[in-house]
């Protein structure tokens, strides 16, 4: 019996001395989770590096296109993009990327405008609900259910009707329209730190109750909020976007992401272009955007 628990032993021992150090099998999970982290970083990086030039382009277009968005050649309508032309031209010879550049001026504004009505509205509201709780919870949870019941971009589009056009009517209709989302994300982290043993010692300590409001419970609940505020920058473009193509925004000729892409509707059979690079845009920055927000929101949990 003791000579066949020795030659098992032996045979086991042979086993794993064949067996290669560092296997494949154990270093791919390795390898791929590097590959995987690199890919991660690199997509972050260019999501940065896209919000950023459009930033740039919102603060100095004239740095980034130097000619006239409003006025175009005649002669050169319909051009392909090309070296002198990089987005063509459209119906009347004006430049396309030019007129993108010079648009998100419009476009951020009214986005940056909408995002911070709805973060500073939302982050009051679910702040009160939160932290006073009973009816007054009640009643402002009530509301936001009937506005989360309703679709964004309707609810949008029935407010800027009601008050009418321009880029600032536009960014206060969409604002409305998600100061339900920031209002339930708010409430949600109220709720979790105002049962924290530092707000009950705050308390307990006769720390005055706005003081405890402000310093301990909001100051401990934002970072999630903010990365929502990342993620809906990027469903506000869109938003924005949406109703400006549907002709509530700035007046034509000024230019618009939303009104550039509908002056180019017409025109798809033979300018593609008109279309096709101002959406991509609006696409690149909402990824970014949204990139950036998963970002935030990953680091706030860590």
């Amino acid at each position: 019996m003791s000579d066949l628990i020795l030659a098992d032993n032996e045979i086991r021992e042979a086993e794993a001395a064949s067996e290669p150090v560092g296997d494949d099998t154990q270093r791919r999970p390795a390898r791929r989770f590097g590959v995987r982290g690199l890919l991660q970083y690199a997509v972050l990086a260019i999501s940065v590096v896209v919000v950023l030039l459009v930033i740039g382009f919102a603060l100095f277009p004239s740095v980034f296109a130097s000619g006239d968005p409003l006025t175009g050649v005649p002669a050169e309508k319909f051009e392909a993009p090309s070296a002198q032309h990089w987005f063509g031209t459209d119906n009347i010879g004006r430049d396309v990327y030019t007129r993108v550049v010079h648009g998100s001026g419009l476009s951020l504004t009214a986005t940056l405008l909408a995002v911070g009505i709805a973060l500073a509205a939302g982050t009051l509201i679910g702040l009160l609900a939160g932290s006073i709780g009973g009816i007054v919870d009640a009643f402002f949870m009530r509301v936001v259910d009937v506005l989360l019941s309703i679709p964004a971009l309707l609810l949008s589009l029935a407010l800027v009707t009601a008050l009418g056009f321009g880029t600032v009517n536009v960014a206060i209709a969409v604002g409305v329209a998600m100061v339900a989302s920031f209002a339930r994300v708010t409430r949600s982290e109220v709720l979790r730190v105002r049962r924290a043993t530092y707000v009950e010692a705050a308390f307990a300590s006769g720390v005055r109750w706005p003081t405890v409001l402000f310093r301990h419970i909001l100051r401990n609940s934002y970072a999630p909020v903010i990365s929502l505020a990342a993620v809906e920058f990027g469903m506000a473009i869109l938003a924005v976007s949406a109703l400006s193509f549907l002709g509530f925004g700035a007046v034509p000729p000024t230019p618009e992401w939303g009104s550039l892409i509908a002056e180019g509707r017409n025109y798809l059979a033979v300018a593609w272009w008109m279309t096709t690079l101002p959406g991509l845009v609006i696409v690149a920055v909402v990824l970014s955007a949204h990139r950036i927000g998963h970002q935030f929101d990953r680091s706030g949990h860590r």
